[in-house]
Formats: structure tokens, sequence, C-alpha cells
């Protein structure tokens, strides 16, 4: 192989760029070409890490369906937070918005679980990006109390400096459900966390400290799919009614009519 190796070397002296990289890597195994247009692939993770390099997540300019993972909790192997959610991270960089999903197969999940408060904290690798959950337990129902969100990308440009976007919601009652019951909810849910950061969470369905079995409890609906479930319902009912209505009016215009004419 040595001999082999030599003898290419000495046959492509002089060639240059991809034609050199590509000929290894179709004769020797173990010799890969990379792109360099300057993006990470997911795919490369494990041999970033094998390298020494940081892996950084990458802003999209356009918006997708994020995944939805579950992530779960537990307390002496006994569930007392999970969430079910797609979560995209939005960021506003010069006048402009770029965005980020977060990939369930990624995440670590860590946190702690207390009798008035738990906390759940979704961590990528080489804390790339994260998500924190700080549970309230208040006589009959739980809330979010506080939600932290970081994300530390790729620049956006080749000339953009490393830059990371923190934000934090602090002293909410955010997604407020009774004890023993699930918020759910389909709609998206924009939170501003800063001037820079916000977090769209869709869809979502989350309980915490009193799990049964594990499993979620009575689904609570939010307000944004309760409005959109009864609104329509509502507008039908309305033209319904304003039918109806005119054709009552037009039968007791028309009867006042026919009583009218004098007979002949």
């Amino acid at each position: 192989m040595a001999i082999l190796f030599c003898v290419l070397t000495a046959m492509l002296k002089g060639h240059r760029g991809g034609w050199y990289l590509f000929f290894l890597a179709a004769v020797i195994p173990g010799v890969h070409s990379q792109s360099t247009n300057g993006s990470i692939q997911p795919a490369l993770e494990s041999e970033l890490h094998s390298k020494g390099q940081i892996y950084r997540p990458v802003l999209q300019p356009s918006e997708a369906t994020p995944q939805t993972g579950n992530y779960v909790n537990k307390d002496g192997g006994k569930p007392c937070i999970r969430i079910t959610m797609g979560a995209e991270f939005l960021v506003t960089e010069n006048k402009k918005t770029w965005y980020f999903d977060l990939d369930p197969s990624r995440v670590r999940v860590s946190g702690y679980c207390g009798k008035e408060e738990a906390l759940l904290s979704l961590t990528l690798p080489d804390n790339g990006a994260s998500l924190q959950f700080k549970f309230k337990k208040e006589k009959t129902v739980f809330y979010v109390i506080e939600m932290n969100a970081h994300l530390s990308p790729m620049p956006v440009c080749k000339d953009c400096s490393n830059k990371t976007y923190k934000g934090v919601l602090t002293h909410e009652k955010l997604f407020k459900t009774a004890n023993g019951q699930s918020f759910m909810c389909k709609s998206e849910n924009l939170l501003l966390m800063s001037s820079e950061l916000k977090i769209k969470l869709v869809p979502v369905q989350m309980q915490a400290f009193n799990l049964s079995q594990g499993q979620y409890g009575k689904e609570v609906e939010c307000w944004a799919d309760y409005n959109k479930r009864i609104i329509p319902i509502i507008i039908g009912a309305a033209v319904v009614c304003l039918i109806l209505i005119s054709l009552m009016s037009f039968l007791v215009v028309r009867d006042r009519r026919r009583d009218g004419y004098e007979r002949i």
C-alpha cells in the first residue's frame, strides 16, 4: 500500500484541486473528500468529535415543521415530567429571520424532581443549544414559572463572528393546568425570549408532578385550539340564524300583502 501511495503521488505530482483528492479517495481506502461549502452536516457529528471539532447548529433561511420528540425526566425511575413537542429556534439577525429545529435524536435530557418544583433541561451536543422548563406546583395547579433558551450556531455568513443567542421568561404562569391533567395545544405557541430569539412550540403536550403510571392525564385544551374549534361553529350557527330570519321575514311580508288585497 505504501508503494502504491508513492507511485500515485508521483504520477499526480503537479496536479492540484479536487481531481487529486478524488483520485486518492477512489483508489486508497480511508481517504475521504470533504465539501468546502463551510456547512456542517449532521452525519459528520461523530467525525467532528474525533477530530476535536465542536458541534454547532446550522441556521436555515427557511422554516420547516420541527420533529416531535417525547422527553421524560424521572425521579428514581418514576417519571415526574413528560413533554411531547416540536421545538424551533427563531433567530433575528440583520433584520432577517433564521431557523433551527431541535432534533430529538440528539437531545440529552436532564433535570430534577421536587415536591413543589421540577426542572426539565434539553441540551444538544457541546451545549450547542438548550431549552429548559422550570415547573411550579401550587395547590391544585401546576405551570411553567421559568423558561430558558440559548443557541450557539454556526455564523450565518463568512464574515460573521460567532454569536450566542440567549433568552429567558421568568415569573410567568405558562401552560397552567390542574394537577393530574396535561396541557395540550396543537396550535403554535410563539414565545419571545429576547429581542433576537424566539421559541416556537408546535404541537405541545406537557404534564408535571402527578403522572399516573408515567402517562398523561386528561387533556386540557389550550385557548387557541378552543377558538379554532368553536369559532367555525359560532359562525355557522349565526349564518343559519340569518337565513331563518330572512325566510321568516319573507313569509310574513308575503302574507301581509296577500291579506291587503280587496275582493271584487
